[in-house]
């Protein structure tokens, strides 16, 4: 597919999903598989992924597949579990919940459970250190953890939505392309950071700070900037109120390379695949993949 081509371009990338069940594991195993054989490809996540049974409703989950040459991390525990032979690169001094973070090379094709660095910081001081072994660093990401999708952690990202963020195609569409509008503000020309008809921000960027921006009239007609799309926790109807008489812009941008869906709730509903496909792929102007059909 054209992302998989798009995503050799970039020397970083966040898998996130929008909501737990929206195929997120299922995107990154077909990111992987589809990579060629003579990427230098290293992964990990900011949670734990690669369970073969939810934890919560007991539900079979897709386990995460690495081929030989993959660098990945995970914690010292789910290391001594995986279902694959490898070689240690590196046992950090940063312990996580689960012990010490181990990176390793995988030396015979097989199964891994992903529990990697838990914060920003952690995440980039890995992805410095990876540099000698992946020419493209994948970090498995997750809504509720959306700052670690920040452009200051990864280039790029490719978005998980489906039936378990919401059941109804027109409420699924209409919050997903809200979050892909944030991940898309255009980025600030930095020569007129410091020009007068901005507002410079470097928080969150909130309904009440948003209402007061738009409550005063000297702040008609400013242009807002901000740090990144991450900083952005306002509701839809202030955000879009707002943006009727003022321009954002982000000091940093990722690149979204495309948006997966998954059309199956955990309840069983299922939505109709290519009418999701299409409403959202004509919402977002963006290429939208069922990758639950490849």
């Amino acid at each position: 597919m054209d992302f998989i081509e798009a995503l050799l371009h970039t020397r970083s990338c966040s898998v996130v999903g929008l909501e737990k069940n929206t195929g997120k594991t299922v995107c990154l195993n077909y990111i992987l598989r589809h990579l060629p054989l003579t990427a230098r490809v290293a992964v990990t996540s900011i949670g734990i992924d690669g369970e073969s049974k939810d934890q919560v409703t007991g539900t079979k989950k897709p386990e995460i597949t690495l081929r030989k040459g993959m660098v990945f991390a995970t914690s010292e525990k789910h290391y001594r579990m995986r279902h694959l032979v490898s070689e240690i690169l590196d046992v950090s001094n940063e312990r996580t919940a689960l012990g010490q973070l181990v990176t390793g090379r995988v030396l015979t094709e097989g199964k891994v459970m992903l529990s990697g660095p838990g914060s920003t910081a952690s995440i980039r001081r890995w992805m410095k250190e990876a540099e000698p072994y992946a020419d493209l660093v994948i970090v498995d990401g997750a809504l509720s953890r959306m700052s670690l999708a920040s452009p200051a952690v990864s280039e790029s990202m490719v978005l998980a939505t489906g039936a378990a963020y919401s059941a109804n195609i027109d409420t699924l569409v209409k919050k997903t392309a809200y979050v892909v509008e944030l991940i898309n503000l255009p980025k600030a020309d930095e020569e007129e950071e410091g020009a007068e008809e901005r507002i410079s921000m470097d928080g969150a960027v909130t309904d009440r700070v948003l209402e007061g921006i738009m409550n005063k009239a000297e702040n008609n007609g400013k242009e807002l900037v901000i740090q990144d799309f991450t900083k952005v926790f306002a509701d839809p109807m202030v955000w879009h109120r707002f943006t009727k008489s003022h321009h954002v812009y982000v000091r940093q941008r990722s690149k979204l390379l495309a948006v997966t869906v998954n059309p199956t709730a955990p309840n069983g509903m299922v939505l109709d695949s290519d009418k999701l496909c299409e409403r959202l792929s004509e919402a977002i102007n963006l290429p939208v993949y069922d990758l639950m059909k490849q």
